[in-house]
């Protein structure tokens, strides 16, 4: 079992960047895929980005390809989530979620463990 807690949101305007962080404790961080998810109001929680366990393999949506950069430090049980020209379409409660099944999952039922999530406001 790991527990998740997400760090790093806040407000910024449209154009700006954010740096979201997820560290894991608990448990052996590093056997973990991890993955980032956002809920805005109204809508169905969504992938935003995932990566291995290992740090080879990682998975954009179409929405923040090109502007997200995912990353770990396995040995500071930390995943990191670059965003950079932010939308206001990318307000939205950021969650991190591991899975220990899978190599790089994108569905929300292939993770196992949630964090309670970050605020991302962006203003246009």
């Amino acid at each position: 079992q790991v527990e998740l807690v997400e760090s790093g949101g806040g407000m910024v305007q449209a154009g700006g960047s954010l740096r979201l962080s997820c560290t894991g404790s608990g448990g052996s961080f590093s056997r973990y895929a991890i993955g980032w998810f956002r809920q805005a109001p109204g809508r169905e929680r969504e992938v935003v980005a995932v990566i291995s366990d290992g740090g080879a393999g990682t998975y954009y949506a179409d929405s923040v390809k090109g502007r997200a950069n995912i990353s770990r430090d396995n040995a500071k049980n930390t995943v990191h989530l670059q965003l950079d020209y932010l939308k206001p379409e990318d307000t939205a409660l950021y969650y991190c979620a591991a899975s220990g099944r899978y190599y790089r999952p994108t569905q929300r039922s292939s993770f196992d463990y949630w964090g309670h999530g970050t605020q991302v406001t962006i203003s246009s």
